[in-house]
């Protein structure tokens, strides 16, 4: 393969859903043994967490799946609909927000709800944000972005038919 393929995460803030599912995805691609051939990164619409460390919640409920999120939120930027080839939305206020944005500044990304991936999704399916909920709510979150991403790297390889 002669070039990356490139994946972003968004979310609202960019501390519990996007970067949990970067490092799911990360992880995914770990035991598939092909991180070298994906940049992969996660970001916000909103400015509100610039900075923060993913939310301690998700970070627990990652960790008991083997997973670590590193990283610090950062809001997505004109460039990122350049710079990547997949942005995946947790959410429709997301995904509605990225596509007017991409409108306003171009670019070729293409625009996904993760849950299109999710063998238990559907149309219009959406990751839920655990935000103000309880614990159950992030281990919830955890599976749904655990099926969404490993079912989405399946659709990007065979897209791609470079990677086998």
């Amino acid at each position: 393969m002669s070039q990356e393929i490139s994946v972003l995460f968004v979310c609202l803030g960019n501390i519990c859903r996007s970067p949990l599912a970067e490092g799911v995805f990360r992880h995914v691609l770990d035991e598939r043994k092909i991180s070298d051939r994906f940049l992969v990164d996660s970001a916000g619409t909103g400015s509100w967490h610039v900075g923060e460390s993913p939310d301690h919640r998700s970070a627990r409920s990652a960790a008991t799946h083997g997973v670590i999120l590193t990283g610090h939120a950062r809001q997505v930027q004109p460039e990122d609909f350049r710079r990547f080839e997949y942005i995946l939305a947790m959410d429709q206020s997301n995904l509605i927000h990225l596509q007017e944005y991409r409108d306003r500044v171009g670019g070729e990304a293409a625009l996904y709800l993760l849950r299109e991936f999710d063998p238990e999704g559907g149309p219009g399916a959406e990751v839920p944000d655990p935000y103000y909920g309880g614990p159950n709510g992030f281990e919830e979150v955890y599976n749904i972005v655990d099926r969404s991403c490993r079912a989405l790297l399946n659709h990007i390889l065979e897209e791609s038919g470079t990677l086998r």
